[in-house]
């Protein structure tokens, strides 16, 4: 057990290590990035469906209330790369980021309690975008280039307690932290000077999720699952400086500062309303799944700061369907391996919420993956993949085509075992 330990606390090191998260599309720019998916990898390859899921040994990052069901203590570690494929209607380019998502470990707790905590990617900011100007006769007339990293990550703590009528309820306190840097160098024929606008700020906040998580059986060993998980409304702060400062303007591109043009601190405030993801499905324990989830939630909230300058783009209704499940042929065949790996499959449609240029931003795709078995142990390494296309090239928009690759370590044991004298 204590060999365990070390392990999940090298691990843990190593992703703060990390915590400044990596991406590529050009619609991180907005807001403070992308939303990561606050799922496990299994869950993303059943199309994002989670919330009526619950195992003795697997997580899942949906629901709280699934953690009472851990019979097992479980860790978990997972990274992924996305591949983008953009296209604004006239250019296409392709860019690619890896970043880890999440680390987690699971305590089962007198067998109807779980204790589940973490470090997860909650949203990253990753774009390098370039518009240019040209004479009539073609040549470059200015140039403004526009590029940020960063993102914020949450640290949660969760609790799941099982009631003998197979009804469970789960809670969750999260902590979110990060930074953002924002850069916009402008450029322009024959001027010496040109000028750069950096935006640095770091974000904090707290937040809560409820779950509520109900599986009888309904024939044999046929289960009807219901689960249904809301994030409560939260208040994320943004503190930052801007900068407005000009540099020589040479021509291999080498920057040099001059001269501080302004320079000023903001404190803005990001509110997300009440989140509620409805999930229900059909399945036997540990052989098969299938069901959908609905998740809902009024627009985000961004006042303050920088956001009251803003109007090229803001935030509507934000809603997810997703459809999937998952087969396992015989989870205890010692004869044949293939038939203990796990075959997973999903699709999901999402309204992201976000709006530019008064065009809704939205999302559809599939996914599937398999869990590798290790040994004759519960613990499996999980491959997911997911195919997908984001946005539209109307009103000078980018369209995204893009690949995901997802794995992620789940090693399972038994803790705080009994020692029996015979």
């Amino acid at each position: 057990m204590i060999k365990d330990i070390i392990v999940i606390a090298i691990l843990f090191i190593s992703t703060l290590g990390f915590s400044q998260a990596t991406n590529s599309s050009p619609y991180s720019l907005f807001g403070i990035g992308d939303q990561a998916h606050l799922k496990t990898v299994e869950e993303i390859a059943m199309g994002q469906m989670g919330g009526a899921l619950n195992s003795e040994y697997q997580l899942s990052f949906t629901n709280p209330a699934s953690y009472g069901s851990l019979n097992y203590t479980t860790y978990v570690f997972a990274g992924g790369n996305k591949t983008n494929f953009v296209d604004d209607g006239e250019n296409e380019q392709t860019s690619s980021a890896a970043a880890l998502s999440y680390i987690g470990l699971g305590i089962p707790i007198r067998g109807n309690q779980g204790l589940v905590m973490g470090l997860q990617l909650n949203t990253a900011v990753g774009y390098s975008l370039v518009d240019q100007q040209f004479y009539d006769d073609g040549n470059l007339k200015e140039i403004d280039r526009y590029y940020g990293n960063g993102g914020t990550n949450r640290v949660f703590l969760g609790y799941g307690y099982k009631f003998p009528f197979d009804l469970s309820l789960g809670v969750e306190l999260a902590y979110v932290f990060g930074g953002i840097d924002n850069n916009v160098l402008n450029r322009r024929d024959n001027v010496q000077l040109a000028t750069q606008h950096i935006t640095d700020s770091n974000i904090k906040g707290t937040s809560a999720k409820i779950g509520i998580h109900y599986g009888p059986k309904i024939k044999d060993e046929i289960r009807l699952k219901v689960g249904v998980a809301a994030d409560l409304e939260s208040t994320l702060r943004e503190k930052g400086d801007i900068l407005l400062y000009t540099i020589f303007n040479v021509e291999d591109g080498t920057g040099f500062p001059v001269d501080t043009l302004s320079s000023d601190s903001y404190t803005s405030t990001i509110l997300s309303p009440l989140k509620t993801a409805i999930s229900a499905g059909i399945g036997e324990d540990n052989k098969w799944f299938v069901g959908a989830e609905y998740t809902f939630q009024n627009p985000l909230e961004f006042t303050g700061g920088i956001y009251d300058e803003i109007d090229f783009y803001g935030y509507d209704d934000f809603m997810n369907i997703s459809v999937g499940g998952f087969f396992t042929p015989k989870i205890n065949s010692i004869s044949n391996y293939f038939e203990r790996v796990t075959y997973r499959a999903g699709f999901n449609y999402q309204k992201t919420g976000l709006v530019v240029n008064d065009t809704e931003i939205n999302e559809y795709g599939i996914s599937f993956g398999v869990s590798l078995p290790i040994g004759l142990k519960l613990s499996n390494v999980n491959l997911g993949f997911e195919l997908g296309k984001r946005g539209t090239t109307d009103n000078n928009l980018v369209e995204e085509d893009f690949f995901n690759f997802r794995l992620s370590l789940s090693l399972n044991d038994k803790w705080f075992r009994k020692q029996k004298i015979y």
